[in-house]
């Protein structure tokens, strides 16, 4: 096991394909924290959404808000006192997925039932997002080989990546490490890896960039 992290909570987020379970199991692994995915599989809409979205993007997106909802009540009940929490995901993303999947009439009833949750999720200590563009993601799903992810198109994910960045570019809330991911395996490559962990460990508040070097790509 690595040296401890001097974080209690964090969360790793990016697009689909990008990396962010495997990293967040990595983590969990070497610090031996503990894991909180996503359960996307657990979603009955999610495969009808990928192959007729205009049909289930809304109770997908309302599926996922539930249970988004029930995950953080979780991480607020639970033991305080645990070293660390590793997530593949942050609550805010769940909003970010509705202005991509939704028309306007669907999203301001999303909105309506968000409001009405009043969720407050926990602040993360770290926030990783891991960055890729497109023909990396779409390389990463099809090697991956879920059946259903295989109908996710390009402009889907150009779509995709960009509502990740522009949400980042302004997001404040927590400390950032911004990762361009595009060509590591940070869930196997070990020089990579120990170069982020180094780079995590001098997060302690603001915006933070880590882009390896060109001979560990």
């Amino acid at each position: 096991m690595e040296t401890v992290l001097p974080h209690r909570y964090i969360a790793i987020e990016g697009p689909i394909g990008v990396g962010k379970t495997s990293l967040a199991r990595r983590l969990a692994d070497s610090f031996a924290g503990e894991l909180l995915l996503e359960r996307a599989s657990e979603n009955p809409f999610l495969e009808r959404f990928y192959t007729r979205p205009r049909d289930a993007a809304l109770p997908a997106q309302l599926f996922f808000l539930f249970q988004r909802v029930r995950q953080m009540e979780e991480i607020q009940q639970a033991d305080m006192f645990r070293p660390l929490r590793i997530a593949d995901f942050l609550f805010e993303k769940d909003e970010l997925f509705a202005r991509v999947n939704l028309d306007r009439h669907e999203y301001a009833l999303y909105r309506q039932v968000h409001d009405r949750l009043a969720v407050a999720p926990p602040r993360p200590d770290l926030v990783i997002y891991l960055q890729a563009p497109v023909e990396a993601l779409l390389d990463r799903i099809a090697r991956r080989g879920i059946d259903y992810e295989r109908q996710i198109g390009r402009d889907y994910l150009t779509r995709l990546n960009e509502a990740y960045m522009e949400f980042f570019h302004g997001y404040d809330a927590a400390p950032l490490l911004i990762v361009n991911a595009a060509g590591i395996n940070l869930a196997e490559g070990d020089e990579a890896y120990g170069l982020l962990l180094d780079q995590m460990r001098q997060v302690r508040s603001g915006r933070h960039y880590f882009n390896p070097m060109p001979e560990i790509l």
